[in-house]
This record gives C-alpha cells, structure tokens and sequence, in this order.
C-alpha cells in the first residue's frame, strides 16, 4: 500500500552558532533543495498531498501593531527565513506540474518536551533565578505549542479544504515577554526575576553592537492571525498555553534536575 500524504518538517534551523561562511549556502542546501528534492521524488511516487513546515519568519521579523495574515507581502529577515520562502515557491511550482497538492504552515516559536534553541535557553534562565532586564517590555508575541502544531499538521494533511493553501498557526492566546517569563517561571515552580529596563535603551545598546535584528525579535512584537485555518478547516487549538507551558517545564525539570 503507497503513501498518499508526505508532511515534511526536516530542516536546517536552530544554529546558535553559526560557523558557515556563507549561511544561506547552507540553509538553501537543506531547507530549499532537500525540501524540493523530496517534492520531486514524493510526486513521482503517486503522494497526493505534501503538506510543509515553514516559518512565520517568511512575513517578517516583528508583525508591529496588527498581526500577519496570509496575505501579506512576504518580506523574510534573515537566511534561514530566505530558504523557506524559496522552498515555497518552489513547492507552488512543482505543484502546478505535477498536481500534487501542497499545503504550507508557517509558525511562530514552537515550543514543548525536546524543545531545543532559544526557548530551552530561557528555561535554563528562568530556572537558575538570573534577573531578566525585560520587565518593561510592552509587546505581544504568538506562539505554538507542539502538540497544537501536530493537530494542525493532521488536520491539513486530511482536509480536502487545505489543498493549495498557506495557513499561519499559532496558540489560543498571545502574551507580552514579561508575561511569557511568568508564567514559566510558575510552571517551573519559581520566582519570575524580572527587572525594568528601558526598552529605547535596549534598542541603541542593540544598534551600537550591531544586533538591532536580536534586539527587535526580543521587544517587538510578533503576532499572528490564525483565523483563516479556523474558519476554512474549523481547526482550534486543542491545548492552551498553560498546558503546554507546564508540559515543558515537567519535562525540562526532569530532564536537567535544575
């Protein structure tokens, strides 16, 4: 019996140290032409359907005073952001010759157990009591619990409706970083060490070493509009965000003994 459906989520992502010299060389290798390679060969062999994990990188770096949708123009701010766009189009393209069906989610942060990457950094923080100067950061952010992102990944694999679709993913809920900082220190059961700093000071101390865009992912906000998927797929989010949060911390908590 073949395979009807393939959904791809391998990629090039999470480098906290990047040594390449030439990185979206790297990035393109892995998340643009392994992801297209895959396509090519999943279409030979009959796949239906071939749904992929992008990123909510694609639309932008900080979404400013509204959310993304699907409709806005993409405008991807760093490499690894570049090489999922390109595999998209790229996708759409093998698509149309082959009449394979695509579907593409693209996602904020996705957390949960195994988390690795700058959520797993602040676990670490959080858990060893170092003060976080971010109390005055006024933003929101959205997010992905893995277990909400597994249920959206089933959903468009077996919904007619998805085919040819771009769908933004995300949480119930949106929160600002101090709030996000809270409610894992809760969940790991401690203090949320939070200091005020001014968030104009961080963004010059940002310009002045040459890490604007680190700084501006860290203040600015970053929200999403997943009503599209809910009203076309009638997909909701099946865990809240203080479920997942505490399923992480269980697992971090057992896995480090911090």
């Amino acid at each position: 019996m073949g395979i009807d459906t393939v959904i791809h989520l391998a990629a090039r992502v999470h480098v906290m140290k990047e040594v390449a010299s030439n990185p979206l060389s790297e990035f393109r290798k892995t998340n643009t032409e392994g992801t297209l390679q895959l396509a090519k060969q999943a279409a030979a062999a009959g796949v239906k359907r071939f749904v992929f994990m992008s990123t909510i990188g694609v639309n932008g770096n900080t979404s400013g005073c509204r959310a993304y949708t699907e409709d806005d123009k993409p405008a991807p701010h760093n490499p690894y952001s570049v090489s999922k766009l390109e595999a998209e189009i790229g996708l759409r393209e093998i698509s149309e010759k082959t009449g394979m069906e695509v579907v593409i989610i693209r996602a904020p942060l996705v957390y949960g157990p195994g988390n690795p990457g700058n959520f797993l950094s602040l676990l670490c923080i959080i858990a060893k009591g170092i003060p976080l100067p971010l109390a005055s950061i006024n933003n929101r952010k959205s997010f992905l619990y893995a277990e909400n992102l597994a249920d959206a990944l089933a959903c468009c694999a077996t919904n007619p409706a998805a085919a040819g679709q771009t769908y933004l993913v995300s949480d119930r809920e949106d929160v600002s970083t101090p709030e996000l900082i809270r409610r894992v220190a809760s969940a790991l059961g401690r203090p949320a060490r939070l200091i005020p700093f001014p968030t104009d000071l961080m963004r010059l101390a940002g310009r002045m070493l040459g890490k604007s865009s680190a700084v501006e992912r860290l203040v600015g906000s970053l929200q999403v509009d997943n009503s599209k998927i809910q009203k076309e797929l009638g997909w909701k989010p099946p865990f809240t965000m203080q479920e997942g949060l505490q399923s992480t911390a269980e697992w971090f908590l057992k896995k480090y003994r911090i």
